[in-house]
């Protein structure tokens, strides 16, 4: 590993060589309800990191990005019209799902492989990763909320992730799982369609989603009272390109039924807490 990090500065941490922490596809209608984000859709490291120290098999895995979720995004994006906001880097190097300062934002060690750029990670470094990955991503999605809010375009935020099909000897049985916390209507309402097309689907599964497990439906959707879900595939039916047309294929039927059973149940643009 080449260790740069003596050189940090706020204007050094990312070059003009490395790629924008933020990458925007489709958006062909921009009055479509849905609104696309994926936390964990990219593998690039700045410069300044080198490899991190983790071998080029080991950052491939699923702790370094969500194996095959930008294909089904963009994919998605380009079936419905929807925007898709995507962060471009590893969460090896800051995980955009996690509060800044979380302890699992910058890990030193994910399922059993070491990081050694992420030892002894001072403050100021992670602010700076922070200010130049974290904050741009989460910045853009705000600001077309608001562009959104502004034009009174209703939106339905739906954040892409995926998930291992095993962890810790658990063989997990999920096609997908749909995640909520303290709003579950419109999430309940995708678990129906997604059973009705006769998937095994988890409530809150693989991992239940909190305050603060997560940071992009807390912030984006619960504090806006817009409705919205978190929704995991399992990467071994979405790591080649056929299972992410398959999958991007299924989410633009289901999507727009949802919208409709949840306009039927509660109306557009609701006010009313959810219980």
């Amino acid at each position: 590993m080449t260790d740069n990090r003596s050189q940090l500065s706020s204007s050094s941490f990312l070059t003009p060589e490395d790629p924008s922490p933020v990458i925007v596809h489709g958006g062909t209608d921009p009055r479509s309800p849905l609104l696309l984000v994926s936390d964990h859709a990219g593998q690039a490291i700045p410069s300044v990191l080198g490899d991190l120290g983790v071998p080029e098999e080991e950052r491939a895995r699923h702790i370094g990005w969500d194996i095959g979720i930008d294909g089904v995004g963009r994919t998605l994006a380009d079936l419905t019209g929807a925007l898709l906001i995507e962060q471009s880097y590893s969460r090896l190097v800051i995980d955009c799902n996690r509060a800044p300062g979380h302890e699992t934002a910058i890990v030193t060690i994910s399922d059993g492989t070491p990081v050694p750029a992420n030892q002894n990670v001072s403050a100021t470094e992670a602010a700076l990763r922070t200010q130049a990955i974290f904050d741009p991503y989460h910045t853009r999605i705000g600001e077309e909320l608001d562009r959104r809010e502004d034009e009174g375009i209703e939106t339905f935020l739906i954040a892409l992730h995926s998930f291992t099909p095993e962890m810790q000897n658990f063989r997990r049985p999920w096609h997908c799982g749909v995640l909520h916390n303290h709003d579950p209507r419109f999430g309940r309402i995708i678990i129906d369609c997604l059973s009705e097309e006769g998937l095994t689907v988890g409530d809150n599964e693989p991992y239940e989603l909190t305050d603060t497990s997560d940071y992009t439906v807390p912030v984006h959707g619960e504090r806006r009272k817009i409705p919205h879900v978190e929704i995991e595939i399992r990467q071994d039916l979405i790591t080649a390109e056929p299972g992410q047309k398959e999958w991007a294929e299924r989410l633009a039927r289901i999507l727009p039924e949802a919208m409709k059973r949840y306009h039927e149940q509660y109306g557009s643009h609701p006010t009313t807490e959810a219980e």
